[in-house]
């Protein structure tokens, strides 16, 4: 009898695949980070267009938290979660207030990505590809986090009625879709001076 899918079993290999993709894109970001500190005319293979652009974006007072590059903090993040995913797919069992603290830190990422995206998007008009790469595979992190702790009653906000946790629980997909659709819808409204010159 073939084991049905369930957010048990996928969530581990979420997390693994998303962090690989993070853990490349943080360590190439870097790497660009650092040849064009040693050499401001160096060009990003991700300099695609006026719009689409790493090395301007890398050049900005955004691109480092503390004094620190925003990668290098990709780098931590992402390693932690592919360590969180390899220990899951182990079959560990995490207590609840240890799900609560990798909520609040999916919480956490999730909240610097809006930050860097309304700053890319809405201060410095401009979109790193490879950042926009992260800026996707962030919410799903913290989306599934949430709905495994929902189902598991990790969490179990007051405010929340059961009949809502479980609407959310139902449809996630198509919540998380809809997240997409207006980040998408944000991007081509934004930049439709530009987009409209290449159609």
């Amino acid at each position: 009898m073939k084991k049905q899918l369930t957010l048990n079993l996928v969530l581990p290999y979420l997390y693994i695949v998303l962090a690989i993709i993070g853990i490349i894109i943080s360590f190439w970001l870097t790497y660009d980070k650092i040849k064009i500190a040693n050499n401001p005319s160096y060009q990003p293979v991700c300099n695609i267009n006026p719009i689409l652009s790493c090395g301007n974006v890398m050049k900005t007072k955004q691109s480092d938290i503390f004094g620190l590059p925003n990668t290098l903090f990709g780098i931590t993040g992402f390693s932690m979660l592919l360590m969180l995913g390899i220990v899951l797919m182990a079959g560990a069992k995490l207590k609840k207030w240890f799900w609560q603290l990798i909520n609040l830190g999916a919480l956490a990422g999730f909240l610097y990505f809006v930050y860097l995206f309304s700053q890319g998007v809405f201060v410095i008009h401009e979109i790193c590809p490879f950042c926009f790469v992260i800026w996707m595979i962030t919410p799903p992190i913290l989306w599934y986090t949430t709905i495994y702790n929902l189902k598991e009653k990790n969490i179990n906000p007051k405010f929340l009625k059961e009949k809502v946790r479980k609407g959310i629980i139902k449809h996630h997909a198509d919540i998380l879709l809809t997240w997409y659709v207006l980040v998408f819808l944000t991007l081509l409204v934004k930049f439709w001076y530009y987009w409209k010159t290449i159609i």
